[in-house]
């Protein structure tokens, strides 16, 4: 897989920044459509470095004329809950590296990073924090689910889920069959369900501690 990642930042108007916000956006979508989320994030944490990875691979679900500017992290298409887990595979290690990169960019470490998925990237974002515990201390997955349901919690992570009671592509039992599974084997999660999970985002900067003056 290509290395070469298109990245959008935001970084703080002055000063070095003190938490680091990295947005993965959802099949068919691309960095630049997380710009608002950057800006929300950045007017309640002025200190924030914020970036934005586009998906590594074309979206392939629209005929090759009409994609646009549209990513996927992995294609969608034929996909069952049987082979979810293996097409994330190629995506975690370069993923990983790109977290890492952002954080020695900045200067910061893993209890300052925070992944935010939204759908696809929900789903990376909690199969990253699984698989390289200690890589982020904050997931915020909107509309997400695991590929698998984790044998063990990360120890070093909390993760805040976000869903739609009525979303029709990842169904909300998902989140709530998540939660049951992180409490059964002690993991640090909290659960939001509304109609309609973008409608939670206003809440989600509260997850995060601010720093102290």
């Amino acid at each position: 897989m290509s290395t070469s990642i298109q990245t959008l930042r935001w970084v703080p108007e002055s000063g070095q920044p003190e938490q680091l916000f990295v947005l993965l956006h959802g099949v068919g979508a691309n960095a630049a459509d997380m710009g608002p989320l950057a800006e929300h994030l950045r007017r309640e944490f002025p200190q924030a470095a914020v970036l934005a990875f586009d998906g590594f691979e074309p979206f392939d679900g629209l005929p090759a004329g009409q994609v646009g500017g549209a990513r996927q992290w992995f294609s969608i298409q034929g996909q069952t809950d049987a082979t979810r887990a293996a097409r994330l595979e190629p995506v975690l290690p370069t993923l990983h590296a790109a977290v890492q990169a952002a954080q020695q960019a900045v200067g910061l470490g893993q209890q300052a990073t925070c992944l935010v998925g939204f759908s696809q990237g929900a789903i990376l974002a909690l199969e990253l924090a699984q698989r390289y515990d200690g890589l982020v201390g904050r997931v915020l997955a909107f509309a997400g689910r695991y590929a698998t349901l984790p044998e063990a919690a990360p120890k070093q992570t909390t993760l805040h889920f976000f869903h739609g009671g009525l979303d029709p592509v990842i169904e909300v039992q998902h989140a709530r069959d998540a939660m049951q599974r992180l409490a059964d084997v002690q993991g640090d999660a909290t659960i939001d369900i509304a109609e309609d999970a973008w409608k939670l985002w206003p809440r989600a900067p509260s997850l995060w501690p601010k720093p102290k003056p």
